[in-house]
């Protein structure tokens, strides 16, 4: 059996310069704090916790006095920055450039918009610590929009400007701008005044240039295996790219959760993971089915 790892899968730009700041630091100290997880990964996280990174939340935070707090890839809302300035703590900023952007973007269009009663509009996963950052940006004003559902929460006779998540899909965030675009079409026949949509599609080309290449790798194998931590949205984004090409895909976060029934019949099996999966993590899980399965001479 051939067991082969996708060679662009692992972290994206933006999560592989937070670790490597964080490292860097610990190098230099023998304990750091952390925003939240630095990556989606679990695995990762303890293995950086072993080195001497310590994960805090928002309410430890305000707890905190003259330390040092690293902001990871996802970005902070500017309440952070503010805490920060008040318990005197230096923060290592690992924003990712992409993430920084896209707040100055919804930032300034929020202040563009406000003066006409319009709407920001945040197309993402509610609670995820991106959009928290990006609706920090409105005074926490903005409204989430995740499902086909949540479309009814928008006031279409209003002004929308419409931003994404940087890991949603590009498909996904395509058919929300469409569906919005109906609903502002079903206003104006009725007769009543509306506003065009602004659709902003903010969606990082280093994650949604993945889909295709996925696409063909899935193709490519027998057995599919998917490796990501269980809180990445991006994985889960990826994944249902995977089992809508190949339906003996499967997710799975460490070599633990393999079965090996799954690679009965197959002669080729594909490893591929998140922009939060480490390549170290791939290699262990390609390294595992490799042991059951050897390659025939």
């Amino acid at each position: 059996m051939n067991v082969t790892i996708d060679k662009n899968s692992g972290y994206c730009f933006g999560v592989e310069f937070a670790i490597q700041m964080a490292e860097d630091e610990l190098d230099e100290v023998s304990e750091l704090y952390c925003l939240g997880d630095i990556v989606h990964n679990s695995m990762e996280v303890q293995r950086l916790y072993n080195k001497g990174l310590r994960i805090i939340d928002r309410e430890q935070l305000e707890e905190l006095r003259d330390c040092k707090v690293l902001i990871r890839a996802h970005g902070e809302p500017p309440a952070t920055y503010e805490t920060a300035l008040r318990n005197n703590l230096e923060l290592i900023d690992a924003s990712c450039p992409v993430v920084l952007k896209l707040q100055n973007r919804v930032k300034h269009a929020y202040d563009s918009i406000k003066g006409h009663n319009g709407q920001i509009v945040l197309y993402g996963q509610q609670g995820h610590a991106e959009v928290i950052g990006l609706a920090g940006q409105t005074g926490n004003e903005a409204v989430v929009i995740t499902t086909e559902e949540d479309l009814d929460k928008l006031d279409y006779t209003r002004p929308i400007t419409l931003f994404s998540q940087t890991t949603k899909s590009t498909k996904g965030f395509y058919r929300m701008k469409e569906l919005i675009e109906e609903r502002v079409a079903a206003v104006k026949a009725t007769g009543l005044e509306v506003f065009d949509l602004d659709a902003n599609d903010s969606i990082c080309r280093q994650v949604s240039n993945r889909e295709p290449q996925l696409d063909k790798f899935a193709q490519h194998h027998d057995v599919v295996v998917f490796v990501s931590g269980k809180k990445s949205s991006n994985g889960k984004a990826l994944y249902a790219v995977c089992q809508r090409v190949n339906p003996q895909s499967y997710f799975v976060e460490n070599a633990d959760e393999l079965d090996m029934e799954w690679f009965k019949d197959a002669t080729s099996v594909g490893i591929c993971g998140a922009t939060s999966t480490p390549m170290w993590l791939m290699q262990q899980v390609a390294d595992a089915i490799q042991a059951q399965h050897p390659v025939e001479a």
